[in-house]
């Protein structure tokens, strides 16, 4: 019996714990879970609404121009502007993304362009671009100022971590026979119960990538969380200053560097699979051009390859092959990716959402859960009282 006892006393401070932590940040975590479930599908509604912008018709020669003339069309459209990068697609009804940035900017604005007829299709923004726009800055900061909003946020979260793992303590059961009851809903249940079972069993089912979620998505709201996040992976993420290129041993002046296709096919020798490139345009003197490759499909994982290739020979120079990094890199790498869902492609989205879902009811039901035991305790001290009362007139008779 003194085992039962501790048990219910251990679980009764986590249960008080997650109560009131619950209803202290229950508020802003039904608002940052809910922007992000409706974030996760972004890029899939943006292009569904404005198909013909990111799809193209395949003509019947099927004949693409190269990706040099791409360029070329780029640049008359926007002279005297820098052209960082060339995305080339796997799927040949997509256009070809050009990255432009003019100078002084940190991130460049992106350009489709048709690789059939070269038209410019516009930039990759669409008519529901501020809509999602809103969502990402609820969801990062509530829409304050983000010094404010940010460690509002952060500390929300912090508590969600917490719920979460008081959460999963206080599911266990006491006896292992138990157990079956906390992982299913009971539909012929009253509302009352369904609504505890919807909170008990999706909340156990979810608790692994709430948690994940959660740990990643701090290092966005304190810096100090993120520096300590890279250290326990061993990562360094440092912005080390770009070396100068050394100059190669051969010179190549006078020599025609090889065509970005050119260039491409040799890089599809190394990384030999479906996927789509991203080609950094290199400075006119540059002996190298960097590109990284990234896999496509249902489960395609998020990491990307990258390899450096001489633009005048062909030979690889340099190669990052994801698959092969230590676990650690692979983790550090993708922490963006654990937190959005799309760590193995549109599959792990999916997931993400559904524990989206998830986690946007669980501030929901955990309330009415706290609202019915207020009744509850409300109607067992009103039936108290009103036993008193009847007591005192019968007194008084007696009297």
């Amino acid at each position: 019996m003194k085992s039962k006892t501790s048990w219910k006393k251990v679980r009764k401070v986590f249960n008080d714990i997650h109560l009131w932590m619950g209803i202290a940040a229950g508020l802003i975590l039904f608002v940052v879970c809910l922007t992000g479930t409706i974030y996760t599908f972004r890029t899939e509604i943006e292009e569904f609404i404005e198909r013909d912008k990111f799809f193209v018709e395949i003509p019947e020669n099927g004949k693409k121009l190269s990706s040099d003339e791409v360029l070329e069309i780029a640049q008359a459209e926007f002279p005297g502007q820098n052209i960082s990068s060339l995305s080339v697609p796997a799927n040949a009804k997509r256009p070809y993304t050009v990255s432009i940035r003019k100078e002084g900017e940190r991130r460049g604005t992106n350009y489709l362009i048709n690789p059939y007829t070269g038209d410019v299709l516009g930039d990759t923004s669409t008519s529901s671009s501020e809509f999602f726009m809103v969502m990402f800055r609820l969801h990062r900061w509530l829409m304050l100022d983000t010094s404010i909003g940010r460690p509002i946020v952060g500390w929300a979260t912090i508590i969600f971590v917490l719920l979460t793992i008081t959460g999963m303590v206080i599911w266990f059961p006491q006896k292992v026979k138990a157990w079956r009851n906390g992982l299913k809903i009971k539909w012929s249940a009253n509302w009352k119960r369904i609504n505890h079972d919807l909170h008990n069993a999706l909340g156990f089912y979810s608790c692994i990538f709430l948690l994940v979620m959660g740990l990643t998505g701090l290092q966005w709201s304190f810096d100090w969380y993120r520096t300590g996040l890279y250290n326990v992976l061993g990562v360094d993420r440092s912005r080390r200053a770009p070396q100068e290129e050394q100059k190669p041993e051969v010179s190549y002046e006078g020599q025609q560097a090889l065509s970005l296709d050119a260039t491409l096919a040799k890089a599809t020798e190394v990384l030999d699979y479906d996927g789509n490139y991203r080609i950094t345009i290199p400075a006119a003197d540059a002996s190298s051009i960097a590109i990284n490759k990234a896999k496509v499909g249902f489960f395609a994982p998020s990491g990307t390859d990258n390899i450096t290739i001489n633009r005048y020979t062909g030979a690889v120079e340099e190669k990052a092959i994801f698959s092969e990094k230590p676990f650690n890199e692979r983790v550090g790498s993708s922490i963006k990716a654990l937190h959005m869902g799309y760590v193995f492609g549109t599959f792990s989205k999916i997931l993400y959402f559904i524990t989206c879902l998830i986690a946007t009811s669980l501030p929901v039901t955990g309330t009415i859960i706290w609202v019915n035991k207020l009744k509850k305790k409300a109607a067992r001290k009103k039936g108290k009282l009103k036993g008193r009362y009847v007591e005192q007139p019968s007194a008084l008779k007696t009297a």
